[in-house]
Parts: C-alpha cells; sequence; structure tokens
C-alpha cells in the first residue's frame, strides 16, 4: 500500500463524519468538531498505542469500550474472527495470537488526524514471524472511533498482500 492510498484512506475515514465505517454500522448524525474533543479524543488513542508497547493489558483494558466493534483488515491474516466483539475478543482473538505468531512486534503510529469522535492514525508494523522468520514491515491506517474517553470502533487498513506473504512458509 503506497503513501497516497493510506492519505486517501485516511482522508475519506475523517472527512465523511456521516458515513459509516463499515457497512455494519449504521449511519450516524455528522459530529461537530472541537478543538477540546479532538485534542481528548487524541488523548486516548496515543494513551493505547504507549499501552501497546508497554504491554500494559490493563491499561489497554481500560481504554476500550465494553461494546467495542474491532474489524481487522479485509483478507489479511486475522480478519478470519471479524467483527471482534468487545475487548475480550480482542485480546484472546486477536493480541494473543499476534504475540504468539510475532517475535519484537511493534505499532508506530507517525500521524495522526482528528476530526470529533473519529481518530486516523497512520504507521508501521513491524516484527517478525515466529514460525517463517520473515520479518514484517507494513504499512497501517487505522480509523478509531471515540466517545466518553473509550474507543468503541477500530477499523484496521493495512497491506494484507505483505501479512499474508509474511506467514505463509514459501
Amino acid at each position: 500500500m503506497n503513501n497516497r492510498l493510506v492519505s486517501i484512506i485516511a482522508l475519506a475515514a475523517i472527512g465523511a463524519m456521516a458515513a459509516p465505517v463499515s457497512a455494519a454500522e449504521p449511519p450516524r448524525a455528522v459530529m461537530v468538531a472541537d478543538a477540546a474533543s479532538d485534542a481528548a479524543n487524541r488523548a486516548v488513542v496515543e494513551s493505547l498505542y504507549r499501552a501497546f508497547g508497554a504491554g500494559d493489558g490493563a491499561t489497554i483494558a481500560g481504554l476500550l469500550a465494553a461494546d467495542l466493534v474491532w474489524i481487522e483488515a479485509e483478507s489479511g491474516p486475522y480478519a478470519d474472527r471479524n467483527p471482534y466483539n468487545g475487548p475480550g475478543a480482542v485480546f484472546e482473538g486477536l493480541f494473543a495470537r499476534i504475540g504468539a505468531e510475532y517475535e519484537g512486534f511493534v505499532v508506530t503510529p507517525v500521524t495522526y488526524l482528528v476530526s470529533g469522535d473519529r481518530v486516523v492514525t497512520m504507521g508501521r508494523y513491524t516484527g517478525a514471524n515466529r514460525a517463517t522468520g520473515e520479518a514484517l514491515d507494513a504499512q497501517f491506517a487505522h480509523v478509531f472511533t471515540v466517545s466518553d474517553g473509550k474507543v468503541t470502533r477500530f477499523q484496521q487498513y493495512t497491506d494484507t498482500a505483505q501479512w499474508m506473504d509474511v506467514t505463509t512458509p514459501d
């Protein structure tokens, strides 16, 4: 996935506030963004990434809403359980599998775009697949929906071809 495509995805995600993240999400009213709510929502997502980096499961769990809907990129290795409903499904069905399958897995956000309850991040995933020994270095765009200080929805966009190549033995 090239930088232009990631930027288009990110801009479309924050620009179409009345449009759903996926077909499963019902349409909603356009939110008027203000600087204070933008900053607060960005802070939630930044805290989530810091907790990922520290391996702080308690903080991660505290930042995810009980009714969380988490969607991995279509055709990726972890889309098989989409949507992940609730933090437990994300921890058991996604985070545990990535932890078991990757050595040195790191999620590095580089850019944040915020508008109202939507926070889009662009960055990179890195790590080495334990089974194949192959290195992952894939771009991502993450679209978070934040409400009352909790992530209520997550949609991942990433280079699924690279993920599948890294996880598939030659």
